[in-house]
């Protein structure tokens, strides 16, 4: 299963210089419910509501989402073994949530940072 970080999802959705293979629309996608707000407040913000909106619809149709459950939650109010923002620390509560499902995660980032501490944590990362 792959962790979608918003990264990935805003370079595909506005065709940014990078963006991921095709390949990774056939994998089994999950993300946090955060992507949604993240997605539709950088459209909103940048005024592509109008021309984005139904390829963002349809994007988030596919992903399978975790809520920001009380123990997601909880675990993002613990220290991380590097430093964090906050919302990087609410998605990668949401993939140990996941892994202590017993779920097999890879995250698929753009993000240098979201990667740098994903790999502290030994979450393996999607290649794009």
């Amino acid at each position: 299963m792959i962790y979608l970080d918003s990264s990935v999802a805003l370079a595909y959705l506005l065709e940014e210089d990078r963006a991921p293979t095709q390949s990774l629309w056939g994998e089994a996608l999950v993300s946090s419910r955060l992507l949604q707000y993240e997605v539709w407040n950088r459209l909103h913000a940048g005024g592509f509501t109008r021309t984005h909106g139904e390829e963002a619809r349809a994007l988030m149709a596919g992903l399978a989402l975790v809520e920001l459950t009380p123990t997601v939650l909880a675990r993002a109010l613990e220290p991380f073994p590097t430093r964090l923002r906050t919302l990087d620390a609410l998605h990668l509560a949401s993939i140990e949530f996941l892994r202590e499902q017993g779920q097999a995660i890879e995250l698929a980032t753009y993000d240098d940072r979201m990667a740098a501490a994903a790999h502290s944590l030994d979450i393996s990362l999607f290649a794009l």
